[in-house]
C-alpha cells in the first residue's frame, strides 16, 4: 500500500466517527443516510453496517443521542460530541501547520 493510501484510510474508514459528528453538527440525520451523505460531501463510502457501528459506540459515550420517529431512529449531536469535533479539527490543523 503506498503511503497515501495508507494516510487515506486511516484518514477516512479507520475514523468514520469524525465525519458522524461532522454531518450530525448540521442537524439530525437518520443513520441510513449516513453512508450517502459521507459519500457525497467527503468522498468516500464507508461500509453499511460500519456507520451503524460506529454510532452504537457514539451513542454509548454520550457523544450523540438518539430518538425513535415512526419506525425509525434520527439521531443528534450532543454538546459532548461538539467538544471532541472541535478538538479532532484543532489537531488536525496543528497537524497541517507542522506541514509547511
Amino acid at each position: 500500500m503506498l503511503p497515501i493510501e495508507r494516510l487515506r484510510k486511516s484518514n477516512t474508514i479507520e475514523n468514520l466517527w469524525i465525519y458522524i459528528l461532522s454531518l450530525l453538527k448540521k442537524g439530525e440525520i437518520y443513520a441510513w443516510e449516513i453512508p450517502s451523505l459521507i459519500e457525497k460531501k467527503f468522498g468516500f463510502k464507508p461500509g453499511r453496517i460500519t456507520p451503524y457501528r460506529v454510532l452504537y459506540r457514539l451513542e454509548k459515550a454520550g457523544f450523540v443521542k438518539s430518538k425513535i420517529e415512526g419506525r425509525r431512529r434520527v439521531y443528534r449531536i450532543t454538546e459532548k460530541g461538539k467538544r471532541e469535533l472541535e478538538e479532532a479539527e484543532k489537531f488536525f490543523q496543528e497537524i497541517l501547520k507542522g506541514l509547511k
